[in-house]
């Protein structure tokens, strides 16, 4: 009896090993190109190392899939919304490139402190949710509050996007036409990596266009990858919370600026699972457990700060890497991980990677960012919010205009140190109150996920092999 092929593509695939070893790595090689632009513009935005970003954002990937049962296929890089307390608390410093161009050495590893501090709040709540249980937690967190969080997580991006695509409009429609065609009309392999190929494929036209033809807006400098060691050590032992605090005062000020912020991060790690969980037809959220999450999300992040690296988050980026491919196993996500840290240790590689135009970064992001909150939509519908009522409708509302219309978040001091909630963690707030306030409450936590998970069940246990008589 002969045996049908993978269907690549089309359903959801729960183990990859199916697919065999290259096509996991190729998989594993997409995820980690999707999460790179970001991850390493927070270290170039605060000052941090590249190097260390990258070794950390593996191993606390690899740390969270330990602490999840290798559950939940989620990739942690850098967190932007610890930027405002690394600028309150060592700034970037003024030197012969301009201003903000000179990391401030001496106050990072303070403001690396808060951070750590800011991840210790995860494992309280996870202690929280683990002793109350669940079904008690989520009732503050029903799909009418974490839907239109995930929608405005996508949207909130959707700017950076088309930022970068404005450096050259024409490579960023390249890169997100190669998207397109390669995800919609691909056939295969090809179908499921349509990041990649995208990336590579825009890379090689800015290289014969730029480079060759000598169109200077397509031009790609590559002075830094020439100049860059092989090898190097990923980290400065100097620049770590072991080797650059001794200031009490200095550390008591950034801890109390600083983790006041993981409020916010937290209601997106919230989003990020749901939107995880409905992409893969997974209650994540339950099985392995919103705590295990959290607990995984908060250790990343502590041990990151402390010795050198920004906060860890889930990626919205690798959700969409999910959403297009198709492909849910973790083990791809802790191939991207391992490859993060293979190459933590290699500054040319890293050079390389930083030398791609910021057009191809927003043609992809064009993409996923869209994927994040047609997500956050699907989750609500997946979910049956009633719309009809009007409590629903206004919890929404007022998620959508206060993270999409509150652009500078809300700043008050405690103190001398002033504390800045962003708009998605003051929208999260206000959406939670909202819905604990409003009577005729609709939400079941037992039964949220009912229909995702019936709809799942063909692929509970692979079948991709099917004997053909």
């Amino acid at each position: 009896m002969a045996k049908e092929k993978i269907k690549i593509g089309n359903d959801g695939i729960y183990d990859a090993r199916q697919l065999g070893a290259g096509k996991m790595i190729t998989l594993g090689f997409q995820h980690m190109f999707a999460m790179f632009g970001a991850t390493v513009l927070v270290p170039i935005l605060t000052g941090l190392s590249v190097s260390t970003t990258l070794l950390f954002a593996g191993l606390g990937t690899l740390l969270f899939h330990v602490l999840t049962k290798f559950k939940v296929p989620a990739f942690l890089g850098s967190s932007f919304a610890f930027l405002g307390g690394y600028a309150a608390i060592a700034p970037m410093l003024d030197g012969p490139l301009g201003k903000g161009t000179v990391p401030n050495k001496e106050m990072l590893p303070y403001a690396c402190l808060g951070v750590a501090c800011a991840g210790a709040l995860y494992l309280v709540l996870a202690l929280v949710i683990k002793l109350v249980g669940i079904h008690k937690v989520m009732k503050l967190f029903p799909p009418v509050v974490t839907g239109p969080i995930i929608i405005a997580i996508g949207l909130g991006l959707a700017p950076s996007a088309i930022n970068n695509c404005q450096t050259n409009w024409w490579l960023a429609l390249v890169a997100l036409g190669l998207v397109i065609i390669f995800n919609i009309f691909g056939k295969g392999m090809v179908k499921i990596i349509p990041i990649l190929l995208g990336i590579l494929g825009a890379y090689a036209v800015a290289i014969v266009v730029g480079n060759i033809a000598g169109v200077e807006s397509f031009a790609i400098d590559f002075t830094a990858v020439k100049e860059a060691a092989w090898v190097g050590v990923p980290i400065d032992w100097s620049s770590t919370v072991f080797g650059g605090v001794n200031d009490g005062a200095k550390a008591a000020t950034a801890i109390i600026a600083i983790m006041p912020i993981a409020i916010a991060t937290m209601m997106e790690h919230i989003g990020d699972i749901s939107a995880i969980s409905a992409t893969c037809k997974r209650n994540y959220i339950d099985d392995p457990g919103l705590h295990r999450t959290l607990l995984g999300d908060g250790l990343a992040t502590s041990i990151a700060s402390l010795f050198g690296a920004p906060a860890n988050t889930t990626y919205g980026e690798n959700t969409g890497v999910l959403a297009l491919s198709k492909v849910y196993d973790p083990k791809v996500i802790e191939i991207a991980a391992g490859f993060a840290v293979l190459f933590s240790f290699s500054p040319k590689f890293a050079a390389l990677i930083n030398s791609m135009p910021a057009a191809i970064v927003g043609g992809i992001s064009f993409v996923l960012y869209g994927m994040i909150s047609a997500i956050g939509v699907r989750n609500v519908v997946e979910a049956k919010v009633d719309f009809s009522k009007a409590r629903n409708t206004i919890v929404a509302a007022v998620i959508l205009v206060i993270s999409l219309g509150l652009t500078a978040g809300i700043t008050f001091k405690i103190g001398s140190a002033s504390i800045t909630l962003t708009s998605l963690a003051v929208a999260s707030i206000a959406g939670i109150l909202l819905n604990v306030i409003f009577p005729d409450k609709d939400f079941n936590f037992e039964s949220a996920f009912e229909s995702v998970e019936d709809s799942a069940q063909i692929n509970l246990e692979p079948d991709y092999k099917k004997e053909d008589k």
